[in-house]
């Protein structure tokens, strides 16, 4: 009669067991010599610090280019700013929470671009909403949009005074576009990777179609930038982000 081999059955407990082993195996050797640990130590050490000079590099450059910006550009805000004021009464400036990073919330600034009951309005237009997903809305022929709002939609100066919230640290020249805190409350989980970064006034997705794009695709070129984040790759995006607004590739 031949002898029958079986094969052990692998249970739970067999793999939890087979771990602490090569957990046990893996800290004795690797970490066995102090040189070992302090190399492991100056690893980490190098990692941080290079981390923090390239966060300081992309901070001062921002800084810079919107002071410069902001220097150049004011007499192009300051003549908006009094169109805007002729055009419709309300305030000149529109400001909105804003969720940042992580969740932080922060003001964010624009030119107001719509009528003073826009917010109210907002609920009856939904139904309306040209982006899927119903997130974000979007609108190409929105009625609350004043005259000088869609000429200034159009050449994105409504989005000049986030130079501001760059200066201040709330934003950057690229980045994730700062969510309402409405939208990010209807984020699914993979989504909510989008406040992994900070925000900023341009991004990927403005240079890549910007409001013809649906949402899902949006939070997808997102997620690219802030995976390959970079200096040169801001640099990149805002290159081709000139070339974007003179076109109003998508902006309405």
């Amino acid at each position: 009669m031949e002898a029958t081999t079986t094969k052990p059955m692998i249970t739970t407990k067999t793999l939890d067991e087979k771990t602490a082993r090569m957990v046990e195996v893996y800290a004795n050797q690797s970490f066995k010599s102090s040189r070992a640990i302090q190399r492991m130590r100056l690893q980490l050490l190098a990692w941080v610090i290079r981390g923090k000079i390239i966060e300081g590099l992309r901070r001062a450059f921002d800084f810079i280019v919107a002071s410069i910006a902001l220097f150049f550009l004011w007499p192009v805000m300051a003549l908006t700013a009094l169109a805007i004021k002729l055009d419709s009464p309300g305030p000149v400036l529109f400001k909105q929470k804003r969720v940042g990073k992580w969740g932080s919330t922060f003001l964010c600034f624009k030119f107001r671009s719509m009528y003073i009951d826009a917010e109210a309005r907002k609920a009856e237009l939904m139904a309306k909403n040209e982006v899927s997903g119903d997130v974000m809305f979007k609108m190409k022929d929105d009625p609350r949009v004043t005259r000088v709002g869609k000429l200034i939609r159009k050449l994105s100066i409504d989005e000049l005074p986030q130079l501001l919230n760059v200066v201040r640290g709330e934003m950057r020249l690229v980045g994730p576009r700062p969510p309402v805190p409405s939208e990010v409350a209807q984020y699914e989980f993979d989504q909510r990777r989008r406040l992994n970064a900070i925000p900023g006034i341009t991004g990927l997705p403005q240079i890549s179609g910007r409001s013809n794009l649906s949402f899902t695709r949006w939070v997808e070129l997102d997620l690219k930038y802030i995976e390959e984040q970079s200096l040169l790759k801001d640099i990149e995006i805002l290159l081709k982000t000139i070339p974007a607004v003179v076109f109003s590739r998508g902006a309405y």
